[in-house]
């Protein structure tokens, strides 16, 4: 039950920093925005921490790459592609399918029938809130935040595969792979720009934005999701990642006031049902044995 309770507290947390990117938008880059959010994760932590021994150097790297610029670097681009903040995190959770599906062909983890159900349940939600949410999307955009999903799921093999011993110190450590290839990828992409308008000074609510995305979101929640993924099934930690659009559109709704069609609440709904038959149902099952 403490994981279980450790798993919702990090998705609302993810929800939430949707609107957190919100506010740091507002005054940086958005590719500048995400490296500084890997810098501030590896920096200065990796002084303080060694490297998970356990796990190869380059199991590390490509976790950070992928993590850093296969998963963040092209949400960033797909919203600048034209897909919206809210578009971009429901799509995203496609990546539980993802998850699950190539859990079960490598590490041939069952899914059993109650969990399907559940499945069926969310995604059905899933997809009613994506047609009642107003906002741009572009097919380029839309297959961009794919992408971004299965690189998300591959982090998640690669954690199952390699069960980190230290997971904050792999957190710290593949961050410190990926900021030098997101700092890279947007001098590339735009220029010079992003760090001279850096150079003139940043905000507070800036400087907050960066700090809550680096210890909190990812330290604090890929750690404990990480430790999660390492310890249990697939098919019984990827699901709860659907309660992230729960969560973002609730902060949105009290943070920003954003009103939302009926039927994007009534597809909230039903995604909170699936993510109940989908964590209940087993043990139900077990009892009624």
């Amino acid at each position: 039950m403490r994981d279980l309770l450790l798993g919702v507290l990090v998705t609302v947390i993810w929800g939430s920093n949707f609107s957190v990117i919100e506010v740091g938008l507002r005054d940086l880059d958005p590719f500048l925005l995400t490296a500084l959010r890997f810098l501030m994760t590896a920096l200065p932590l990796i002084f303080f921490f060694r490297r998970p021994a356990n796990v190869p150097l380059a199991a590390v790297a490509g976790y950070g790459i992928l993590f850093g610029v296969g998963l963040w670097f092209v949400v960033n681009l797909a919203m600048s592609q034209g897909m919206s903040p809210g578009l971009s995190s429901l799509v995203l959770q496609f990546a539980v399918f993802f998850t699950l599906l190539l859990s079960a062909l490598v590490f041939d983890e069952r899914i059993h029938r109650p969990q399907v159900v559940g499945m069926v349940l969310a995604v059905g939600g899933l997809l009613l809130v994506i047609g009642y949410t107003q906002g741009a999307a572009t097919v380029r955009g839309a297959l961009l935040v794919l992408l971004a999903a299965l690189s998300w799921s591959v982090c998640n093999l690669l954690v199952k595969r390699y069960k980190p011993a230290d997971m904050l110190a792999f957190i710290v450590w593949s961050s410190a792979f990926a900021a030098p290839a997101l700092l890279l990828l947007t001098a590339w992409v735009r220029g010079a720009a992003p760090f001279v308008a850096l150079g003139h000074g940043v905000t507070l609510a800036a400087v907050g934005s960066i700090l809550f995305q680096a210890y909190v979101t990812t330290i604090f929640g890929y750690s404990v999701w990480n430790t999660l993924m390492k310890t249990y099934p697939a098919a019984t930690v990827a699901p709860l990642s659907l309660l992230v659009p729960v969560s973002g559109i609730a902060t949105s709704w009290l943070v920003f006031d954003e009103h939302f069609a009926p039927g994007v609440w009534g597809g909230v709904g039903v995604m909170l049902c699936g993510v109940v038959v989908f964590v209940l149902a087993p043990r139900w099952g077990r009892r009624v044995r």
